[in-house]
């Protein structure tokens, strides 16, 4: 937690209260919103290593705060806190880019457990570009810069959320090979949980929409029914070269 920018917008001071101090503690750089309007000014005026945003605030609520941290170009780790026992409510956190939740009343080491387990799969993301010292992915004329967290196919940028972005990027990571959903839930999302996969399903199709010339018919992330996912290289045109 050394030197990370935390920030966290939560309505109820004696839990952001607490929190801070644990962070803090932990040698975390700690801003407290108190509602929603603070927290949305907040989130978009500077970068931030994660964000732990309540659901239910005064003001915009933390859905429509993720809404507009998820249309700026960098990414930053969204957590949500929640009082709402719904899975609704759980679902749709995820399907608009959130990164994790978890549930109030919960413990704190819990919490800072689910953060740190968020932190670990950021690294685990930038090791191979770190390793590799490069920050680009070439799969025929689909092209993915990992450092500016941008794609194109054909010349073409796509137009991709956070999460789209990394559902792609980790499909390119190893073409060919078919992910479960509940394997893309837990290394894109987080969750093992059965009952999000469809979080998966809306997800590639989205990615569909933007990808291919018939996302009725996708030719590039293919169905392998009965398993899920895979994207299949042999079928993304080659690059024309002189």
């Amino acid at each position: 937690m050394e030197n990370k920018k935390i920030l966290i917008v939560e309505d109820q001071q004696d839990l952001a209260d607490l929190l801070r101090l644990h962070f803090t503690d932990m040698g975390a750089e700690v801003t407290w919103a108190a509602d929603g309007h603070e927290g949305l000014r907040l989130a978009c005026a500077r970068d931030w290593d994660i964000i732990l945003l309540d659901i239910q605030l005064p003001g915009p609520s933390g859905l429509e705060i993720c809404r507009k941290v998820r249309q700026n170009q960098n990414y930053v780790p969204i957590l949500l806190l929640t009082s709402r026992a719904t899975e609704l409510d759980r679902v749709l956190g995820l399907d608009i880019g959130a990164d994790d939740y978890i549930t109030k009343p919960f413990s704190v080491m819990e919490l800072i457990a689910r953060v740190k387990a968020v932190f670990r799969r950021i690294d685990a993301l930038s090791k191979p570009v770190e390793e590799s010292q490069s920050h680009h992915i070439h799969l025929g004329n689909l092209s993915i810069n990992e450092q500016t967290r941008s794609a194109s196919l054909a010349g073409q940028l796509l137009d991709l959320t956070a999460k789209e972005f990394n559902l792609l990027l980790h499909f390119c990571r190893k073409p060919g090979r078919v992910f479960q959903r509940s394997e893309l839930l837990d290394s894109v999302w987080g969750y093992g949980h059965d009952g999000y996969e469809h979080t998966v399903n809306s997800h590639i199709n989205r990615l569909r929409a933007k990808m291919e010339v018939d996302p009725k018919n996708p030719k590039y992330i293919v169905t392998v029914w009965g398993v899920g996912y895979k994207l299949d290289p042999e079928t993304i045109p080659q690059s024309n070269t002189a």
